[in-house]
């Protein structure tokens, strides 16, 4: 406040002297405009009326030392604004406040400065819309408001600055299209409106500018072809129209700009092939083609084209070969980028003889063949760049010859052999990538004579033996990647003396031994991969002084003891430690590295609590704690993690209940907690993760029903519940889970139905597996709409009726199970192939591969047979024993009374008493033929004769062995 109130003062003084003329107008004015900038550095402490105006510091006066004529304060570090008492500067002729921090809008007063030559106010950051009023200084010769926060259109005044000859309104923000007003301005030299949002047409009126020489609109939004009239425009020497989106045809009439030097088209949509006639630009030193969509073959030729140093072709569509006649021998070409074509053949030697050759880019065509043994012929070539194509062969060793040589790239072709020896004389070289060949041997210990190197790459060769003890003496190398190749042997000490080192990628291979203590040194590291290998033992304490540590990577290898040693850093992003043999807790320290977004430490031995601390790491997406022997509950801290969308805690021995605020892990979408000892219920609140593809709960001690909420996971994919004490009803909602494609509720208590609207679930493919419950009632037809489904198992169930004739359109099923129910009828013809065990303990189910039906129904008949034998032969045996004794009592009987008769006739005097005893035998045999039912025979006894009871006894033997006869047809 007080240095303000000494301004005022200040400004009454200077006030008072210029009324009393003791001091000029001009100056008054500036200490004026001084007091809407704010001078940090002091720049302007010397404009006092203490001093001459003319003495102050960037201030020119006219010859009179009575005006200002000039006022240069550019890169002067000001900010503030722009006073509009600058219209009070009626002299100036020149104002240059370039490279300021200045702010505010470009005063519409400055256009009343009608001697003003030249202004620049580029590199600022004013604002708003470019005065119209600019266009009212018409002595005006150079405008330079370029690099500010200007927005809104050109405005068409500019048209009226006819002396104008250097526009530059570039890196701005201005829109609409470019003025056609602008063809006024036939003494322009110079105009620059890169870097903006202009739209539209180049207009034709760009002809009047007759003495232009550059013309730069690139990095806007122009459309439409390059108008013709371009060609008038006979002093262009550069023409930069890049990264717009111009089309057509590259326009013929371009060959006429002969003083063309520079032709930037790169990044439009233009197409067709390249003029031959461009060859006539004989002036033309650079030329950009790139990203467009040309075609055909490369019809330019340096033996025309004779100060071209620079042909950029990349990213089009050109097939062929390079044309024979493309260099001269005293080529001025140094830089040929031809990345990203459709060219084809061999290596071409004709540009061999491109001796001033630097930059050589051929990658990504369809080059094939070996390389050639001359390519040492390009003595001054500083990066070579062959790689993604299908060069075959071995690495030329001449290679090594080229001693200016800086970057090496030949990865993803088909070269095979070894690394030859003579790489060592490459003293130049920083970067050798030959990543994705079929290289092998073993690498070269003279690569480590390559002091310069900084980035080595080796990636998926085939590379053998050690990784060489020398590697210590590359002091500059930043990135080593060696991974999936065949390396074997330690991690050489030498390398921890490789200070500058940030990335050491030495995966997928089959090193062994331990981290060496060296590494302790290597302080700007932070990558480090060395999963899939044989590293063992305990890892060293000084890991824990690097700080810089951003990834690390040890999985799958055999690392012990406890893992503080990597915690050191507080800039981890990735841990991942999975598959080794780490124990102890997880240390609290590492929830110092708060962007920690992937946590991986499964399948080892650690133990404790999850860490409460854990809570901090508010960036965590990824946390895998599996295969453990984790205790006690899930901390409730883990809730803050709101980034978390794999959680993964299984098979550990933690306890308690799911925690109902997983619920609120808005971005979880891999949720697995089976095998521990949780119990409770399955919360609600799971329902609220809408973005769940995975849900496991399997393998632990949950009770309950499963809550309708579940239906809320419209993106799930694998729902697994198995292996609990769940039961109730599956609940309807599922069936709003349309994109399960794999469902497991086994081996719980599940009753009633299997629901109808499973049958919606049309994207189930890996498995339906509701084995192992109390289901009852009938399997639904709807299950046959899964059509996708590979594994179905419902077996251990209470399921009767039958097996849907749906189910046989199942043609992607190759698991079935049906076992255990209480199935029956005939099976699906198309279930023919499946083995007997998928339809066991189910009595009545038949048809292929079972029995077929009308089988199952003989032997059922068969079985009522047999039972009907078993009675009758049993009836039989009675029968017959029966039959026995009867025929052994009337052979008595008949024994008796043949006595009788005998006596009889030798003594008549008892006849009366024997015909009693005759009735009374009568009497007794009907009887005992009624008691015995004996429906099979009748016995009737004779009265009379003994002639007649013998017939009779005839009679009846013979009556005997019929029925014998009858009962054997039975």
């Amino acid at each position: 406040m007080g240095s303000i109130q000494m301004s005022h003062i200040m400004l009454f003084f200077v006030t008072l002297a210029v009324a009393l003329g003791g001091i000029s107008t001009d100056s008054f004015w500036l200490l004026r405009i001084k007091q809407e900038l704010v001078d940090p550095t002091g720049i302007l402490e010397n404009w006092s009326a203490r001093a001459h105006m003319c003495s102050w510091h960037g201030v020119t006066c006219s010859d009179d030392q009575k005006h200002v004529v000039g006022l240069n304060l550019s890169s002067s570090g000001l900010s503030g604004s722009i006073s509009p008492d600058f219209l009070n500067l009626t002299s100036l002729e020149t104002l240059d406040l370039s490279s300021n921090s200045l702010t505010g809008l470009i005063p519409s007063e400055l256009g009343q400065l009608q001697n003003l030559r030249i202004l620049l106010l580029y590199s600022n950051s004013f604002s708003g819309k470019i005065p119209p009023e600019i266009g009212f200084l018409n002595k005006l010769q150079v405008l330079r408001i370029g690099d500010n926060l200007l927005w809104g259109e050109i405005p068409p005044h500019i048209g009226n600055l006819t002396e104008l000859r250097e526009l530059a309104i570039a890196y701005c923000q201005l829109n609409g299209s470019i003025p056609v007003e602008i063809g006024n301005l036939k003494h322009l030299i110079s105009l620059d409106l890169q870097m903006n949002k202009l739209s539209g047409l180049i207009p034709e009126t760009i002809h009047g500018c007759e003495e232009l020489q550059k013309f730069a609109a690139s990095n806007n939004m122009l459309e439409g072809t390059i108008p013709s009239s371009i060609v008038l425009l006979k002093s262009l020497q550069i023409l930069n129209l890049a990264n717009n989106s111009l089309s057509g045809s590259i326009p013929v009439e371009l060959s006429h700009l002969f003083n063309l030097r520079y032709l930037n088209l790169l990044g439009n949509i233009f197409d067709g092939e390249i003029p031959s006639e461009l060859n006539k630009l004989a002036q033309l030193e650079e030329l950009d083609l790139s990203k467009n969509n040309l075609s055909g073959s490369i019809r330019l030729l340096n033996t025309q084209l004779k100060n071209l140093e620079t042909l950029v072709l990349s990213d089009n569509a050109f097939t062929g070969s390079i044309p024979i006649k493309f260099c001269l021998n005293n080529s001025s070409l140094q830089q040929i980028i031809l990345a990203r074509n459709k060219l084809s053949g061999e290596f071409p030697l004709e540009l061999l003889r491109c001796s001033s050759l630097q930059q050589l880019d051929l990658s990504d065509n369809s080059f094939k063949g070996e390389l050639p043994r001359s390519l040492d012929k390009l003595e001054e070539l500083t990066d070579l760049l062959l790689n993604n194509n299908s060069f075959t062969g071995s690495f030329p060793r001449e290679i090594g010859n080229l001693s200016k040589l800086e970057n090496l790239f030949l990865f993803d072709n088909m070269i095979t052999g070894k690394i030859p020896v003579e790489i060592g004389k490459l003293q130049s070289l920083s970067a050798i990538y030959l990543y994705d060949n079929q290289m092998s041997g073993s690498i070269p210990r003279e690569l480590t004579n390559c002091s310069g190197l900084t980035e080595i790459d080796f990636f998926g060769n085939h590379f053998s033996g050690s990784i060489p003890e020398t590697m210590g003496k590359l002091k500059n190398l930043v990135i080593l990647q060696l991974r999936q190749n065949d390396l074997s042997g330690p991690i050489p000490a030498s390398l921890g003396y490789c200070k500058r080192l940030q990335q050491i990628a030495l995966a997928d291979n089959k090193l062994s031994g331990s981290v060496p203590l060296t590494f302790r040194f290597l302080s700007e590291l932070h990558l480090i991969t060395l999963y899939n290998n044989s590293f063992k033992g305990p890892l060293p304490p000084s890991l824990f002084q690097l700080k810089k540590l951003r990834i690390i990577n040890f999985s799958h290898n055999k690392f012990s003891g406890s893992i503080y040693p990597l915690t050191g850093s507080n800039s981890l992003t990735a841990l991942d430690l999975t598959n080794n043999s780490f124990s102890g807790p997880i240390p609290s320290e590492l929830a110092m590295s708060r962007n920690l977004s992937r946590l991986r430490l499964a399948h080892n031995h650690l133990t404790g609590n999850i860490p409460s601390e854990f809570g901090k790491l508010t960036e965590l997406n990824f946390l895998d704690l599996s295969f453990n022997s984790f205790t006690g509950q899930i901390a409730p801290q883990l809730s803050k993690c709101g980034k978390l969308a794999h959680l993964l805690l299984s098979n550990n021995e933690l306890t308690g209940t799911i925690p109902f605020w997983l619920g609120s892990l808005q971005e979880i979408g891999e949720l697995d907690l089976s095998s521990n000892n949780f119990n409770g219920t399955v919360p609600a609140e799971i329902g609220n993760c809408s973005k769940l593809l995975k849900l496991s709960l399997c393998g632990n001690n949950l009770s309950g029903k499963i809550p309708p909420e579940i239906g809320n996971l419209t993106a799930l994919n694998v729902l697994n519940l198995q292996r609990n004490n769940l039961s109730g009803n599956i609940p309807s909602t599922i069936q709003q889970c349309k994109k399960l494609y794999e469902l497991r509720l086994s081996e719980n208590f599940f009753t009633g139905s299997i629901p109808a609207d499973l049958g919606r679930l049309t994207e189930l493919q890996v498995i339906l597996d509701l084995s192992k419950n109390n289901f009852s009632g009938e399997i639904p037809p709807s299950l046959g709409n899964l059509l996708k489904l590979e594994r179905l198992n419902i077996s251990y169930n209470q399921l009767q009726g039958q097996v849907p004739a749906s189910l046989g359109k199942l043609t992607s099923l190759h698991v079935l199970n049906l076992s255990n129910n209480h199935l029956q009828g005939q099976l699906p013809l198309t279930f023919s192939g499946f083995p007997l065990g998928s339809f066991l303990g189910n009595a009545k189910l038949c048809g292929p591969p079972l029995l077929s039906c009308s089988e199952l129904s003989g032997q059922k008949v068969k079985r009522l047979s047999n039972t009907a034998v078993v009675v009758i032969i049993t009836a039989i045996v009675f029968t017959s024993a029966v039959i026995c004794l009867i025929m052994l009592y009337i052979m008595l009987r008949i024994w008796l009374n043949w006595r009788q008769v005998s006596i009889s006739n030798s003594d008549n005097g008892n006849n009366g008493s024997d015909q009693q005893k005759r009735e009374e035998e009568k009497l007794v045999f009907e009887d005992d033929h009624k008691r015995r039912n004996g429906g099979f025979w009748r016995v009737t006894v004779p009265s009379q004769s003994q002639g007649e009871v013998q017939n009779h006894i005839l009679h009846f033997k013979m009556d005997s062995k019929a029925m014998n006869n009858t009962l054997a047809r039975v």
